[in-house]
């Protein structure tokens, strides 16, 4: 079983979906906690992390093989907590991070909250590092596209994000920061590769399960 963690419900039926098509069978268990994100706003990542890993150990609770957060905000800290969680804790913006820095130096990020920003340019830095490669990234917010989102208005949110990836020009590829902003891939226009994490980091916790499940078979 694959415990995730979010801080939108929104994101339920996205994972759901993605679940159906790319893994059926494996058992997902969703926890929701949009004050994590909220109290992260306003005061930064770190002000949440015991929060985090609390929010971490109980979605843990439950004989999970690892824990997927999909908010970028708090995947940091998330992810640093995986020791005290007691299971494997994926960030789920790390693959798209590591399939942008593959992509080319030059690297457009997009977020609709400004506190998604420093989090993901240091994800994209730690990738960078990791593989050797030099990367040049710039970020920016979409105006007006998370008061879209927070009142409902998930489509008018992604004709923003869309209409902001149309304007990029001088970008190797397109990284959208946050797993909300993933349906917008699909009305841009650009030629520019566009990148989002629920894909990827769905596929990487289906592998730590696979992974935890052979360890205890194995044990």
């Amino acid at each position: 079983m694959l415990a995730l963690l979010h801080t939108s419900p929104l994101h339920v039926p996205v994972f759901d979906a993605l679940r159906d098509e790319h893994h059926p069978g494996l058992e997902l268990r969703h926890s929701v906690a949009p004050d994590l994100l909220s109290r992260a706003r306003r005061e930064g990542p770190e002000a949440v992390a015991e929060d985090v890993t609390a929010a971490l150990r109980q979605a843990a609770a439950h004989g999970v093989q690892a824990v997927l957060c999909t908010c970028s905000t708090i995947g940091e800290v998330a992810e640093r907590a995986a020791e005290e969680a007691g299971v494997p804790v994926i960030r789920g913006d790390r693959p798209m991070a590591a399939a942008a820095v593959a992509a080319g130096p030059r690297i457009a990020v997009l977020a609709t909250v400004e506190s998604t920003l420093p989090p993901t340019l240091a994800l994209l830095d730690d990738e960078a590092r990791r593989v050797g490669r030099p990367i040049h990234a710039r970020a920016e917010v979409v105006p007006d596209a998370w008061t879209r989102f927070e009142a409902g208005d998930i489509e008018g949110c992604a004709h923003l994000v869309a209409a902001a990836a149309d304007a990029v020009t001088d970008a190797d590829v397109i990284v959208l920061a946050q797993a909300s902003m993933t349906s917008a891939a699909k009305l841009a226009t650009t030629t520019v590769p566009i990148l989002s994490s629920p894909r990827p980091g769905l596929a990487a916790g289906a592998a730590a399960v696979d992974r935890g499940i052979v360890r205890a078979s194995v044990g």
